[in-house]
Order: C-alpha cells, then sequence, then structure tokens
C-alpha cells in the first residue's frame, strides 16, 4: 500500500498526497514506513509568519497568482489554530485563497497546531517532506500569528518571510529578540497606511548589520497584498536569496534542528505522564526528582 501511495505522491496525484498527508497527521500504523520511503527533492519551503491581521494568507494569496502566471506548482500549507473559538478565523482567512482550490497546479491544505505552542503543526516537518516528494516548484508554509514563539518557522523553511503592518511599531520592540533574528525578508504590508515610509525607515535601521547579527542587510520591501502591488519584487528577492549561499550556509543547520526535534518526539514517546505520575506515587516520601529521572 505504501509503495503505491508513494508512486502516487512522485507523480504529483493529489488523492495519494492528501492521503498520505492525514496517514502522518493521525500517525496511522506504519505511516513510518511511508516516510522512510519518500523521494528527495530540493524544492525551497518558504515560511510566512508574523502578527495576526498583517496581512499573512492575503500575501500568500497575491504571491500563488505571481508564481502561477511564472507557470509554477505550489503546494501551500496553512496552520490554524485548533481552538473551537477560532473556526471561524479560519475559513474567514482561506477564502481569501479560495479562487485556488481547484486550479491544476496549486494544492492546499489547513491544519491545526493541536496545541503546539510554536504556531505549527506537530507534524509539519512529515507533512511538509511528503510535499517535497511530489513535483512541486515551491512549498509556503504559513503560520499561526502568535508571537515570538513563531520562530520555530526557522527551523523548517528555507526563506523565512516575516509580514508586518506599519502601526506595529511598539510591537517590532517586543519582537526584536525572536522574529528579527529569524527574518530573511521584512514585508510591510497594507504600506498604503499613513505613516508606512517613516516606519520603513525606522524599521530599516533596527535592521542594519551594525546592529544586529546579520552578515548582509535585510530586505525590507513594500507591499499592498489586496492589490497584489510589490509581490513580483517580493519573489525576486526570494528567488536571489534561494539562488545565493544564504541556503547553503543554512542547510545543514535546519536539517540539523529536524533530525534534533523529530529524535526528541520518538524518544519521549514512551513515556506517559499517568505512568510518571503513579511512579512517583509509589516512591511516596522517599522520591527524589533527580534521582528518578536518571532511570529514564
Amino acid at each position: 500500500m505504501w509503495l503505491s501511495i508513494n508512486e502516487g505522491i512522485e507523480k504529483g496525484d493529489i488523492k495519494s498526497i492528501a492521503r498520505a498527508i492525514s496517514l502522518v497527521e493521525n500517525e496511522t500504523k506504519g505511516y513510518e514506513e511511508l516516510l522512510i520511503n519518500l523521494s528527495s527533492h530540493q524544492q525551497p519551503v518558504i515560511g510566512i509568519t508574523g502578527p495576526p491581521g498583517a496581512g499573512k494568507s492575503t500575501l500568500v494569496d497575491a504571491l500563488i497568482d505571481e508564481m502561477i502566471q511564472q507557470q509554477k506548482k505550489i503546494a501551500i500549507l496553512c496552520v490554524d489554530p485548533s481552538s473551537p473559538f477560532n473556526l471561524g478565523a479560519l475559513l474567514g482567512d482561506r477564502i481569501r485563497m479560495s479562487a485556488w482550490y481547484n486550479h491544476p497546479n496549486v494544492y492546499i491544505r489547513s491544519l491545526a497546531t493541536r496545541g503546539s505552542l510554536g504556531g505549527l503543526h506537530p507534524k509539519i516537518i512529515e507533512i511538509t517532506d511528503v510535499l517535497k516528494a511530489a513535483p512541486f516548484d515551491y512549498i509556503i508554509v504559513e503560520t499561526v500569528g502568535v508571537g515570538q514563539s513563531e520562530i520555530e518557522i526557522a527551523g523548517l523553511a528555507d526563506i523565512t518571510i516575516v509580514t508586518v503592518v506599519p502601526e506595529a511599531g511598539d510591537e517590532i520592540q517586543t519582537m526584536k529578540a525572536g522574529l528579527m533574528e529569524i527574518a530573511d525578508i521584512f514585508i510591510v504590508n497594507k504600506a498604503d497606511r499613513p505613516g508606512a515610509d517613516v516606519f520603513i525607515k525606522n524599521l530599516k535601521q533596527m535592521l542594519a548589520p551594525a546592529f544586529n547579527n546579520h552578515a548582509a542587510e535585510i530586505p525590507v520591501l513594500k507591499t499592498i497584498a489586496n492589490k497584489k502591488e510589490g509581490v513580483a519584487a517580493l519573489l525576486a528577492n526570494i528567488e536571489i536569496l534561494l539562488q545565493g549561499q544564504h541556503t547553503n550556509d543554512k542547510k545543514y543547520w535546519l536539517l540539523a534542528e529536524k533530525a534534533y526535534f523529530l529524535i526528541q518526539q520518538k524518544k519521549m514517546k514512551a513515556i506517559s505522564k499517568q505512568q510518571l505520575k503513579q511512579d512517583i506515587e509509589a516512591e511516596g516520601e522517599r522520591f527524589n526528582l533527580y534521582k528518578f529521572i536518571q532511570q529514564y
């Protein structure tokens, strides 16, 4: 069964891709065999993150349009809150991409965070690798806007795009230690709003190499995503970064991050909190936390 699904993925069969993602997402018995037999391709993963209300979904929609004009095939993973209170927002965000759901060169999949604090799905690495085995030219991952914990995307994406709006002046100061460090490109969306130029000037000063650990200046680009303005320049900058030394320098660190995360998950799978509680209760007054954890 796994081989037939893998063959379907390699051919770009949407049903096989969707089924494989569901098997991985639900940890269906034997899904590891499917992953082991995946082909390894080198499609770039583009992560788009940023605070809520920055227009990430609208930007993704405009970016898809630009890529389709260049005859590209794109897969999009949209990671949404899993809280029942956010179901309305999920539908509201996705409707911005509704024009692409039946397009033959576009595959869109929404995933829930399932309580993950980093704004990503706990199986995001494996699901992304399923898509990398298919004949897509780009894979876009749009994260939940949850603040500094979004830096998890840096361990997944080849290019990380941080989207903000002109009103985010105070918010930028808060984000500096997190999102500032992982951004490869900054997008100031809704740049037709008042104060956009001043905000961009201040942001560029904060991002200058003299003030940060980056060897090169981080591009700061203006977009008006709902009018598709500035999106061609964004795609051009993505291509420049992908062709340069940037990706090569980062590649092995990204793989090490992924391997570390997956090994951590595997090691912890056999440990049950319920069993830990029972073992601690059995220790009674003799319990010593540090001696107890030595056995694990």
